[in-house]
């Protein structure tokens, strides 16, 4: 561990061993207990090692833990707003003890750092949430993975890196802390400003950084999470190509990109805190906080978890602890008489005419493959936007069916198929959940965890089908709703259109259907936790279509799904 005291940020508290201890301990722990880091976990390990969290020095233990979410302290004092936890199966947290070492392991199996356990123990997760976040809402993504996504043991402790996690993109992009401070001072940039983003950058959000900067009397570093972001946000490739053309923008020498391993919360107020001290540990003298900064949008009651300034007030509140000056900012709107962009407290709406194009309306334009209006976006960036979301007609697509044993998915999916087919232009596969079984998933039972992994395959497949253009049509009865939002946030993530079709048909019509007489051996006790009889299967609350199979053909149902494509614009059938 080194720690390196510079005049950008302060003390930088980093976690790699030197080459000959690292390369020491990598041979030790090859007989240590491994574990798998999950994308998130990764993200978080790889800015400990690298002082992106100084000053922590490895997850944190359940005091901290404790005191960060309900104090956004650490025991000793410090601010500090997020919890970083290390969070494991029930059957691996059996395998370890206070001392016991962990090898903590990329997908492909190398070792990157050891963990020291220092304790164990199961978080009230729910209190978790509604601290970190200020809700239970499962709508708000960062609720939804503690309670969908996450595992239900924490471990705490002191890490060592022995290697840092492997990039193969952008990597000239890929600037450290130590980096970063270090090419500050070789330009005599003594004030910078960082601009914190998870979309790509028009024309508004160029104006604001320049404002910024002209404002701090700084020079600018445009620092773009590329870890991961809220589900369905633009693909950090896309993006990365984008902010390359936006930074021909700016003059020469007083801007400059580096690409942030982050993996976002989504916490609003507490993130836009977190993302202060980030930045103050990568050297930055100054932080913009625009309006609802890292807000995750509405919840189910259809209202924005946190207000638009809510995330300014408090790191206004810790000004004098942060060590890295706020530059507050409203929302950007143009204004058609002055052809220019300006804060909208600085508009006068009685006078002046305010145009903007919500994030909303933009991509409505982008998948029908409207005219962008050269005032939004520059066209470079648009262009590059269009070659990875071209319209809705031009992207995958998975369809999914959902819906009881013998409520006719595997029928009108066949049907639907086949009329996909004949329309012609994308190349259709069908994932049955019958057929899955037997090629893809012929080893699992039909356990609870076994079918989510089914399902999860069957999510896998789909969204690589749709990632390259085609159209997955999936037919499993996927009982359970946490499961299929997982199937939906993968194919969503493609860029892809996601389709879920819930075939309604009543259970009492199933069962009297029953050609294969499985609900006659439920009923009779036969066969255990089969949906419907002993195990539940939860309906779609907002399906994007619902069909009753009872009194229509699977021509006329499948006739009402070729519609539906229609009229979202996934097919042209003029």
């Amino acid at each position: 561990m080194t720690d390196l005291i510079a005049p950008h940020g302060g003390t930088l508290v980093e976690l790699q061993l030197p080459a000959e201890e690292a390369e020491a301990e990598k041979a030790r722990a090859a007989e240590y207990p491994s574990w798998d880091l999950t994308e998130r976990q990764l993200c978080d390990l790889e800015l400990l090692l690298n002082g992106g969290f100084s000053p922590l020095t490895g997850f944190l233990g359940r005091a901290d833990y404790e005191r960060v979410v309900q104090e956004m302290r650490l025991t000793d004092g410090t601010l500090w707003p997020i919890p970083v936890t290390l969070d494991v199966s029930e059957a691996f947290a059996g395998t370890l003890a206070p001392g016991s070492r962990v090898a903590l392991r990329d997908p492909e199996g190398v070792v990157l750092a050891v963990l020291t356990v220092d304790e164990l123990w199961r978080p009230d997760r729910e209190a978790e949430a509604a601290k970190v976040f200020g809700t239970t809402d499962g709508a708000h993504p960062g609720v939804a993975h503690l309670r969908e996504r996450s595992h239900p043991v924490y471990v705490g402790g002191r890490v060592a890196g022995l290697a840092e996690p492997v990039h193969y993109d952008f990597t000239h992009l890929r600037l450290s802390p130590r980096h970063l401070r270090e090419r500050f001072a070789r330009s005599g940039w003594r004030r910078v400003v960082a601009f914190q983003t998870r979309n790509p950058m028009h024309r508004a959000h160029v104006e604001l950084t320049f404002r910024a900067a002209r404002q701090a009397e700084a020079n600018l570093l445009i620092h773009p999470v590329v870890g991961m972001t809220k589900p369905g946000d633009v693909d950090h490739f896309s993006r990365v190509r984008c902010y390359e053309h936006v930074l021909k923008k700016y003059p020469e020498q007083t801007t400059a990109l580096s690409l942030l391993p982050l993996a976002m919360r989504m916490a609003g107020p507490r993130e836009a805190l977190w993302h202060a001290i980030i930045r103050r540990n990568h050297g930055c003298t100054h932080f913009i906080v625009g309006r609802d900064h890292a807000g995750p949008g509405k919840g189910s009651n259809g209202e924005d978890f946190y207000g638009p300034y809510d995330a300014q007030e408090l790191v206004r509140r810790h000004a004098d602890e942060l060590g890295i000056e706020m530059v507050p900012f409203q929302m950007m709107v143009y204004v058609k008489e002055r052809a220019e962009y300006a804060p909208i407290d600085e508009v006068d709406e009685s006078r002046e005419t305010v145009m903007q194009i919500s994030g909303t309306e933009f991509r409505r334009r982008m998948r029908e493959g409207l005219e962008i209006p050269d005032w939004f976006g520059y066209p470079e960036v648009v262009e590059e936007l269009r070659k990875t979301y071209p319209p809705r007609a031009r992207q995958g697509l998975t369809l999914f069916f959902t819906g009881l044993s013998g409520s006719g998915k595997s029928t009108l999916a066949n049907a639907v198929m086949v009329k996909l087919m004949e329309i012609g232009g994308r190349r259709v596969t069908l994932l049955d959940g019958d057929i899955v079984r037997k090629h893809l998933s012929s080893e699992l039972g039909f356990s609870k965890e076994h079918r989510d992994l089914n399902i999860r395959r069957i999510g896998f497949v789909a969204a690589e089908i749709t990632k390259n253009g085609g159209v997955a049509i999936c037919a499993p009865i996927a009982p359970y709703a946490a499961t299929r939002r997982d199937v939906r946030a993968m194919v969503e993530e493609t860029g892809g259109g996601f389709i879920e079709i819930h075939v309604s048909t009543p259970l009492e019509e199933c069962e009297r259907r029953d050609r294969k007489g499985l609900y006659a051996k439920a009923r009779a006790g036969l066969i255990k936790g089969f949906t419907g009889i002993d195990d539940p299967y939860e309906a779609p609350e907002t399906p994007e279509l619902a069909i009753d199979t009872t009194d229509c053909s699977p021509d006329e149902a499948a006739q009402q799904v070729i519609l539906k494509l229609e009229r979202l614009g996934f097919i042209d059938l003029r």
